[in-house]
Protein backbone atom coordinates (compact mmCIF):
# COMPACT_ATOMS: atom_id res chain seq x y z
CA UNK A 1 0.00 0.00 0.00
CA UNK A 2 1.32 3.44 -0.91
CA UNK A 3 2.50 5.51 2.03
CA UNK A 4 -0.08 8.21 1.28
CA UNK A 5 -2.88 5.70 1.85
CA UNK A 6 -2.05 5.23 5.54
CA UNK A 7 -3.82 7.42 8.09
CA UNK A 8 -3.77 8.23 11.78
CA UNK A 9 -5.93 5.81 13.74
CA UNK A 10 -6.05 5.75 17.54
CA UNK A 11 -7.65 3.21 19.85
CA UNK A 12 -7.98 -0.47 20.72
CA UNK A 13 -9.76 -3.09 18.67
CA UNK A 14 -10.77 -6.38 20.28
CA UNK A 15 -10.19 -8.96 17.58
CA UNK A 16 -11.56 -12.49 17.69
CA UNK A 17 -8.47 -14.06 16.14
CA UNK A 18 -9.21 -16.99 13.84
CA UNK A 19 -7.25 -20.23 13.86
CA UNK A 20 -4.52 -20.58 11.27
CA UNK A 21 -3.04 -17.08 11.57
CA UNK A 22 -0.21 -15.84 13.73
CA UNK A 23 -0.94 -12.81 15.88
CA UNK A 24 1.18 -10.63 13.60
CA UNK A 25 -0.59 -11.89 10.47
CA UNK A 26 -3.95 -11.07 12.08
CA UNK A 27 -2.68 -7.64 13.12
CA UNK A 28 -1.48 -6.81 9.61
CA UNK A 29 -4.82 -7.82 8.08
CA UNK A 30 -6.70 -5.49 10.43
CA UNK A 31 -4.12 -2.73 10.01
CA UNK A 32 -4.61 -2.81 6.23
CA UNK A 33 -8.38 -2.67 6.63
CA UNK A 34 -8.08 0.38 8.90
CA UNK A 35 -5.17 1.81 6.86
CA UNK A 36 -3.57 2.58 10.22
CA UNK A 37 -0.10 4.13 10.26
CA UNK A 38 0.93 2.63 13.59
CA UNK A 39 -0.19 -0.66 15.09
CA UNK A 40 0.82 -3.36 17.57
CA UNK A 41 -0.63 -6.41 19.28
CA UNK A 42 -0.56 -7.31 22.95
CA UNK A 43 1.12 -10.70 23.05
CA UNK A 44 1.17 -13.67 20.73
CA UNK A 45 -1.55 -16.25 20.33
CA UNK A 46 -0.47 -19.49 18.66
CA UNK A 47 -1.76 -20.02 15.10
CA UNK A 48 -3.92 -22.87 16.45
CA UNK A 49 -5.50 -20.53 19.03
CA UNK A 50 -8.58 -18.36 18.62
CA UNK A 51 -10.16 -15.61 20.70
CA UNK A 52 -9.35 -12.27 22.17
CA UNK A 53 -6.37 -10.43 20.74
CA UNK A 54 -6.42 -6.73 21.67
CA UNK A 55 -4.90 -4.69 18.84
CA UNK A 56 -3.53 -1.22 19.57
CA UNK A 57 -3.37 1.64 17.10
CA UNK A 58 -1.71 5.06 17.24
CA UNK A 59 -1.47 6.42 20.78
CA UNK A 60 -2.85 3.17 22.16
CA UNK A 61 0.35 1.36 21.13
CA UNK A 62 1.94 3.07 24.14
CA UNK A 63 0.00 0.76 26.48
CA UNK A 64 0.46 -2.48 24.51
CA UNK A 65 3.14 -3.58 26.99
CA UNK A 66 0.73 -3.18 29.91
CA UNK A 67 -1.88 -5.37 28.23
CA UNK A 68 0.83 -7.90 27.40
CA UNK A 69 1.47 -8.25 31.13
CA UNK A 70 -2.21 -8.48 32.10
CA UNK A 71 -4.08 -11.46 33.56
CA UNK A 72 -5.70 -13.67 30.91
CA UNK A 73 -8.18 -16.53 30.68
CA UNK A 74 -8.47 -19.47 28.27
CA UNK A 75 -10.61 -22.47 27.52
CA UNK A 76 -8.60 -25.38 26.16
CA UNK A 77 -9.19 -28.94 25.10
CA UNK A 78 -6.55 -31.63 25.23
CA UNK A 79 -6.04 -35.25 24.22
CA UNK A 80 -4.57 -37.58 26.81
CA UNK A 81 -2.14 -40.34 25.87
CA UNK A 82 -0.21 -38.54 23.11
CA UNK A 83 2.67 -36.06 23.26
CA UNK A 84 3.84 -33.94 20.33
CA UNK A 85 6.87 -31.86 19.39
CA UNK A 86 4.93 -28.61 19.82
CA UNK A 87 2.71 -29.70 22.74
CA UNK A 88 -0.31 -29.13 20.50
CA UNK A 89 -2.06 -30.74 17.55
CA UNK A 90 0.13 -28.97 14.99
CA UNK A 91 3.25 -30.90 16.00
CA UNK A 92 4.53 -34.36 15.14
CA UNK A 93 3.67 -37.21 17.49
CA UNK A 94 6.52 -38.02 19.86
CA UNK A 95 4.97 -40.79 21.93
CA UNK A 96 1.70 -42.62 22.52
CA UNK A 97 0.91 -44.10 25.92
CA UNK A 98 -1.97 -46.06 27.38
CA UNK A 99 -4.18 -44.19 29.82
CA UNK A 100 -3.95 -45.37 33.42
CA UNK A 101 -7.17 -45.69 35.43
CA UNK A 102 -8.32 -42.09 35.96
CA UNK A 103 -11.33 -40.47 37.57
CA UNK A 104 -12.26 -36.79 37.64
CA UNK A 105 -10.96 -36.40 41.17
CA UNK A 106 -7.49 -37.59 40.14
CA UNK A 107 -7.50 -35.07 37.30
CA UNK A 108 -8.58 -32.27 39.65
CA UNK A 109 -5.77 -33.13 42.07
CA UNK A 110 -3.32 -32.87 39.19
CA UNK A 111 -4.67 -29.48 38.05
CA UNK A 112 -4.55 -28.21 41.65
CA UNK A 113 -0.88 -29.15 41.82
CA UNK A 114 -0.29 -26.91 38.78
CA UNK A 115 -2.07 -23.92 40.31
CA UNK A 116 -0.43 -21.01 42.09
CA UNK A 117 3.12 -19.77 41.64
CA UNK A 118 4.66 -22.62 39.68
CA UNK A 119 7.81 -23.37 37.70
CA UNK A 120 7.20 -23.99 34.03
CA UNK A 121 9.37 -24.82 31.02
CA UNK A 122 8.03 -23.00 27.93
CA UNK A 123 7.58 -25.01 24.72
CA UNK A 124 10.61 -25.37 22.44
CA UNK A 125 8.38 -24.26 19.57
CA UNK A 126 7.57 -20.78 20.89
CA UNK A 127 8.23 -17.14 20.06
CA UNK A 128 10.56 -16.72 23.04
CA UNK A 129 13.96 -15.50 21.95
CA UNK A 130 17.47 -16.68 22.72
CA UNK A 131 20.30 -14.64 21.25
CA UNK A 132 17.76 -12.45 19.48
CA UNK A 133 16.20 -15.35 17.56
CA UNK A 134 12.82 -17.03 18.23
CA UNK A 135 13.16 -20.53 19.63
CA UNK A 136 10.85 -22.04 17.01
CA UNK A 137 13.27 -21.10 14.23
CA UNK A 138 16.12 -22.89 15.94
CA UNK A 139 13.92 -25.91 16.65
CA UNK A 140 12.83 -26.09 13.00
CA UNK A 141 16.48 -26.20 11.96
CA UNK A 142 16.89 -29.26 14.15
CA UNK A 143 19.07 -27.55 16.76
CA UNK A 144 19.17 -28.88 20.30
CA UNK A 145 17.25 -26.13 22.10
CA UNK A 146 17.35 -25.94 25.88
CA UNK A 147 14.63 -23.72 27.36
CA UNK A 148 15.21 -22.56 30.94
CA UNK A 149 12.39 -22.99 33.44
CA UNK A 150 10.72 -19.89 34.86
CA UNK A 151 8.13 -19.02 37.44
CA UNK A 152 4.61 -18.14 36.30
CA UNK A 153 1.28 -17.51 38.01
CA UNK A 154 -1.67 -19.84 37.43
CA UNK A 155 -4.68 -18.49 39.29
CA UNK A 156 -7.16 -21.13 38.16
CA UNK A 157 -6.80 -24.45 36.34
CA UNK A 158 -10.06 -26.38 36.35
CA UNK A 159 -11.59 -29.41 34.68
CA UNK A 160 -14.81 -28.46 32.91
CA UNK A 161 -15.64 -31.74 31.21
CA UNK A 162 -14.26 -35.13 30.22
CA UNK A 163 -15.23 -37.42 27.36
CA UNK A 164 -13.00 -40.49 27.12
CA UNK A 165 -9.42 -39.34 26.60
CA UNK A 166 -10.45 -35.73 25.92
CA UNK A 167 -10.50 -33.03 28.58
CA UNK A 168 -11.98 -29.55 28.48
CA UNK A 169 -10.18 -27.18 30.85
CA UNK A 170 -10.32 -23.55 31.95
CA UNK A 171 -7.17 -21.57 32.76
CA UNK A 172 -6.71 -18.16 34.34
CA UNK A 173 -3.09 -17.10 34.43
CA UNK A 174 -0.55 -14.31 34.50
CA UNK A 175 1.82 -13.03 31.85
CA UNK A 176 4.24 -15.49 30.30
CA UNK A 177 2.25 -18.64 31.09
CA UNK A 178 2.01 -21.20 28.30
CA UNK A 179 -1.20 -23.22 28.29
CA UNK A 180 0.54 -25.79 26.08
CA UNK A 181 3.10 -26.31 28.82
CA UNK A 182 0.38 -26.60 31.45
CA UNK A 183 -1.37 -29.30 29.44
CA UNK A 184 1.93 -31.11 28.78
CA UNK A 185 2.76 -31.07 32.50
CA UNK A 186 -0.77 -32.19 33.39
CA UNK A 187 -0.34 -35.17 31.09
CA UNK A 188 2.93 -36.10 32.78
CA UNK A 189 1.34 -35.87 36.22
CA UNK A 190 -1.41 -38.20 35.02
CA UNK A 191 1.20 -40.61 33.68
CA UNK A 192 0.07 -40.66 30.07
CA UNK A 193 1.12 -37.41 28.38
CA UNK A 194 -1.18 -34.89 26.71
CA UNK A 195 -1.30 -32.19 24.05
CA UNK A 196 -3.57 -29.23 23.25
CA UNK A 197 -6.18 -29.78 20.54
CA UNK A 198 -8.05 -26.48 20.95
CA UNK A 199 -7.21 -23.19 22.63
CA UNK A 200 -9.38 -20.09 22.95
CA UNK A 201 -8.57 -16.93 24.88
CA UNK A 202 -11.75 -15.65 26.49
CA UNK A 203 -10.59 -12.43 28.17
CA UNK A 204 -7.64 -10.19 28.90
CA UNK A 205 -7.82 -7.82 31.85
CA UNK A 206 -9.42 -5.24 31.84
CA UNK A 207 -11.54 -6.60 28.94
CA UNK A 208 -13.36 -9.18 31.04
CA UNK A 209 -16.51 -9.44 28.87
CA UNK A 210 -15.12 -8.42 25.50
CA UNK A 211 -17.26 -7.52 22.51
CA UNK A 212 -14.95 -8.98 19.86
CA UNK A 213 -14.93 -8.48 16.09
CA UNK A 214 -14.13 -11.26 13.63
CA UNK A 215 -12.07 -10.59 10.51
CA UNK A 216 -15.14 -11.35 8.40
CA UNK A 217 -17.15 -8.69 10.26
CA UNK A 218 -14.37 -6.15 9.87
CA UNK A 219 -14.08 -6.87 6.16
CA UNK A 220 -17.82 -6.29 5.78
CA UNK A 221 -17.58 -3.01 7.69
CA UNK A 222 -14.62 -1.91 5.57
CA UNK A 223 -16.91 -2.00 2.55
CA UNK A 224 -19.04 0.66 4.27
CA UNK A 225 -16.10 3.03 4.66
CA UNK A 226 -13.54 4.05 7.32
CA UNK A 227 -16.11 5.50 9.73
CA UNK A 228 -17.75 2.09 10.13
CA UNK A 229 -14.41 0.59 11.10
CA UNK A 230 -13.45 3.48 13.36
CA UNK A 231 -16.65 2.88 15.33
CA UNK A 232 -15.19 -0.50 16.39
CA UNK A 233 -12.32 1.17 18.25
CA UNK A 234 -12.23 1.62 22.00
CA UNK A 235 -10.43 4.68 23.40
CA UNK A 236 -7.04 3.87 24.89
CA UNK A 237 -8.40 4.80 28.34
CA UNK A 238 -10.39 1.54 28.27
CA UNK A 239 -7.13 -0.36 28.32
CA UNK A 240 -6.21 1.38 31.59
CA UNK A 241 -9.57 0.88 33.29
CA UNK A 242 -8.07 -1.32 36.02
CA UNK A 243 -5.72 1.46 37.20
CA UNK A 244 -6.56 4.22 39.71
CA UNK A 245 -7.12 7.74 38.45
CA UNK A 246 -5.82 11.00 39.85
CA UNK A 247 -7.20 14.40 38.87
CA UNK A 248 -4.50 16.90 37.96
CA UNK A 249 -4.91 20.65 37.57
CA UNK A 250 -4.33 22.41 34.27
CA UNK A 251 -1.00 23.65 35.64
CA UNK A 252 0.06 20.14 36.67
CA UNK A 253 -1.04 18.78 33.29
CA UNK A 254 1.11 21.36 31.53
CA UNK A 255 4.12 20.38 33.64
CA UNK A 256 3.58 16.69 32.95
CA UNK A 257 3.30 17.38 29.21
CA UNK A 258 6.74 19.03 29.41
CA UNK A 259 8.20 16.00 31.16
CA UNK A 260 8.48 17.88 34.47
CA UNK A 261 7.55 16.52 37.89
CA UNK A 262 4.95 18.41 39.92
CA UNK A 263 4.98 17.67 43.64
CA UNK A 264 2.04 17.02 45.96
CA UNK A 265 3.35 16.96 49.52
CA UNK A 266 1.76 14.17 51.54
CA UNK A 267 0.30 12.35 48.53
CA UNK A 268 0.13 8.57 48.84
CA UNK A 269 2.69 6.55 46.91
CA UNK A 270 1.25 4.96 43.76
CA UNK A 271 3.26 2.73 41.44
CA UNK A 272 0.95 3.43 38.51
CA UNK A 273 -2.04 5.71 37.92
CA UNK A 274 -3.85 7.63 35.17
CA UNK A 275 -3.46 11.41 35.35
CA UNK A 276 -6.70 13.09 34.16
CA UNK A 277 -6.86 16.81 33.38
CA UNK A 278 -9.93 18.98 34.21
CA UNK A 279 -11.50 18.39 30.78
CA UNK A 280 -11.43 14.64 31.39
CA UNK A 281 -8.57 13.87 28.99
CA UNK A 282 -5.95 11.28 29.88
CA UNK A 283 -2.68 13.19 30.11
CA UNK A 284 -0.23 10.52 31.17
CA UNK A 285 0.41 7.26 32.91
CA UNK A 286 2.25 8.28 36.06
CA UNK A 287 3.69 7.11 39.34
CA UNK A 288 3.64 9.04 42.62
CA UNK A 289 6.92 8.62 44.42
CA UNK A 290 7.90 9.22 48.05
CA UNK A 291 7.47 12.90 48.85
CA UNK A 292 4.56 13.29 46.41
CA UNK A 293 6.57 13.73 43.22
CA UNK A 294 4.48 12.84 40.15
CA UNK A 295 6.60 11.16 37.49
CA UNK A 296 5.51 10.46 33.91
CA UNK A 297 5.75 6.83 32.82
CA UNK A 298 3.98 7.39 29.51
CA UNK A 299 2.69 10.64 28.08
CA UNK A 300 -0.27 10.74 25.69
CA UNK A 301 -0.98 13.19 22.91
CA UNK A 302 -4.46 14.62 22.49
CA UNK A 303 -6.44 12.74 19.84
CA UNK A 304 -9.94 13.06 18.49
CA UNK A 305 -12.38 10.98 20.54
CA UNK A 306 -13.49 7.74 18.88
CA UNK A 307 -16.96 6.35 19.32
CA UNK A 308 -16.93 3.15 21.37
CA UNK A 309 -18.74 0.06 20.07
CA UNK A 310 -22.14 -0.57 21.60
Amino acid sequence: MAKAAWREVHGILLLDKPAGLSSNQALQKVRRLLRAEKAGHTGSLDPLATGLLPLCFGEATKIAGLLLGARKAYVTECALGTTTTTDDAEGDVVERRALPPLDDEAIRRATAALTGRITQVPPVYSALKQGGEPLYRRARRGEDVVVPAREVDVYRFELLARVGDRLRLEVECGSGTYVRSLVRDLGERLGCGAHVTMLRRTWVEPFMQPAMFTLERLEALAAEGPQALDACLLPLERGLAALPQIAVSAAEAALLAQGRRPVRPGAAVMPRACAIEPGGRLVALVEIAEGGEIRVLRGFNAVAAERSPD
